[in-house]
């Protein structure tokens, strides 16, 4: 699959990757945040999905160990659409401490995936499955 991408300036270009599923994206722009802040971090650049499919952005595993800052909507869904020259990518962040994001650190990552197919709700009265223990349960009391 080729997707089409557009890099804002002096943002550092994505690399193929050799390991693992998702595909690290860096601040494109420094930011200071105050505990308590609310802002939109950069990242750099907007891409042209393919008809079908959609990015997922989520923090990476150290982003709120190394900067205390939490993705305010925990994932970004980025549909096919969002995909005009102006449509730059951003990470919503909430500071839970005053930080300090570089432009080219690493905070987000994201991976390609497929839009969930048509689906048609059928109405039952029951289930024909086991209860699992409720929500939260692994059916250990």
């Amino acid at each position: 699959m080729k997707i089409q991408i557009k890099y804002w300036p002096d943002t550092e270009k994505i690399s193929k990757i050799q390991k693992g599923n998702w595909i690290d994206l860096r601040a494109s722009e420094h930011a200071e945040i105050k505990a308590g802040e609310h802002v939109l971090i950069p990242l750099g650049v907007a891409m042209k999905l393919s008809d079908g499919y959609e990015a997922h952005i989520s923090p990476r595993s150290s982003t709120f160990k190394n900067y205390g800052i939490l993705m305010t909507n925990s994932v970004g869904v980025i549909d096919n659409s969002y995909s005009g020259n102006n449509d730059q990518w951003m990470f919503s962040a909430y500071a839970t401490r005053d930080t300090f994001i570089y432009r080219g650190d690493r905070i987000c990552q994201f991976r390609i995936m497929e839009i969930q197919p048509e689906i048609e709700f059928e109405e039952v009265d029951n289930l024909d499955s086991v209860d699992r223990g409720g929500f939260g349960s692994t059916g250990i009391a």
